[in-house]
């Protein structure tokens, strides 16, 4: 009697995948690639996995994919006009799925995900980017409202007070001088006004 196929799936397995991957970058440990970066005489050199720059970048998949077998393998790739800040959070992204920069690189690593073709970052970017957008947006939107609010009650100060000023003046004329009423009450609402 044969029993039905059950799926066997860790949903913490792809995060310690990642884990242990940046781990051994950190430490140096099974890199195979040493990229090397240089943004305005600012150099810097990374040692990486081939395998996880090609899995996440199709820029460095093609390099090490096209490789000739005459020269053997190559173990350093040399990157001009990236920034070492910008590479360095490239690589903490690729290896955890994850990296914080200030808002104004934001632009800079949609950039250089375009540049590697790394199109998790690329879109990641994106997204954030539109985000900041609709955020500012939705701010000015709120501002603009607020303004137009306080515009129309500095045009129209008066209508809902004369709403309720209405009923004033019946009463107002029912009370004569000798009831109470005030010979300045009328004269009041203009300056209310």
């Amino acid at each position: 009697m044969e029993s039905n196929p059950v799926l066997l799936e860790s949903k913490s397995s792809p995060i310690n995948l990642l884990n242990e991957m940046q781990q051994l970058r950190l430490l140096g440990h099974l890199c195979d690639v040493t990229v090397s970066v240089e943004y305005q005489g600012v150099r810097a050199e990374f040692p990486a996995h081939k395998a996880v720059l090609a899995a996440t970048s199709k820029f460095f998949k093609d390099v090490f994919l096209n490789e000739k077998s005459v020269d053997g393998p190559r173990s350093n790739v040399f990157l001009n006009e990236v920034q070492v800040a910008d590479f360095a959070s490239f690589l903490e992204f690729v290896y955890t799925a994850r990296v914080e920069v200030e808002e104004d690189r934001v632009q800079r690593m949609l950039e250089i995900a375009e540049k590697l073709k790394c199109l998790d970052l690329s879109e990641t970017c994106f997204q954030l980017k539109k985000q900041m957008l609709e955020s500012v947006l939705l701010e000015l939107q709120n501002f603009s409202e607020s303004q137009n609010s306080e515009e129309e009650s500095a045009a129209h100060p008066s209508i809902a007070p004369a709403a309720e000023a209405e009923p004033d003046p019946p009463d107002s004329s029912i009370a004569g001088p000798g009831h109470g009423a005030s010979p300045e009450g009328p004269a009041a609402k203009p300056k209310e006004k």
